[in-house]
């Protein structure tokens, strides 16, 4: 992990309890509707995101290849390293030396690594292709635009 920290990655603090207030009541996403104003209970992000917490770490990403996958520069991603990596998931992947983010993709025996823009080519992982999964994103977080 120390290899990972140093790298910029950051992990997760998860000694650490951040209890913030959690509305019952839901937000409408259409047509406004009463809201109850009062708060039942609290809720600590770590406990909804966070999975495996020994195994996850943060990364910003940057660049635009992923942001038909709603991933924007600046972004921060949850990555869990427990997890497997399926067809179509979207991972922190070495290839060729380079960190990525990317959607892994199989086709047939072909394994590749798409990216959520048209402007940019998929990457083919081949037997020459220096390739390893980091782990897979489960949460990306980003600002609301204004």
């Amino acid at each position: 992990m120390n290899n990972i920290r140093d790298s910029g990655f950051f992990l997760p603090e998860i000694n650490s309890e951040m209890m913030l207030p959690f509305y019952l009541s839901e937000v409408a996403a259409g047509f406004p509707s009463p809201a109850d104003d009062y708060i039942d209970k609290k809720m600590d992000l770590n406990e909804h995101l966070i999975r495996n917490p020994t195994a996850t770490f943060f990364v910003r990403a940057y660049g635009d290849s992923m942001q038909d996958a709603n991933i924007q520069s600046g972004d921060i991603l949850i990555v869990d390293r427990a997890l497997d990596a399926a067809n179509n998931s979207i991972v922190i992947a070495v290839f060729n030396g380079e960190l990525t983010v990317k959607r892994l993709k199989q086709a047939g025996n072909k394994l590749f690594l798409m990216p959520e823009n048209k402007d940019f080519p998929k990457l083919e992982v081949t037997e020459d292709t220096s390739f390893e999964i980091w782990g897979v994103v489960t949460y990306i977080i980003h600002k609301a635009s204004l």
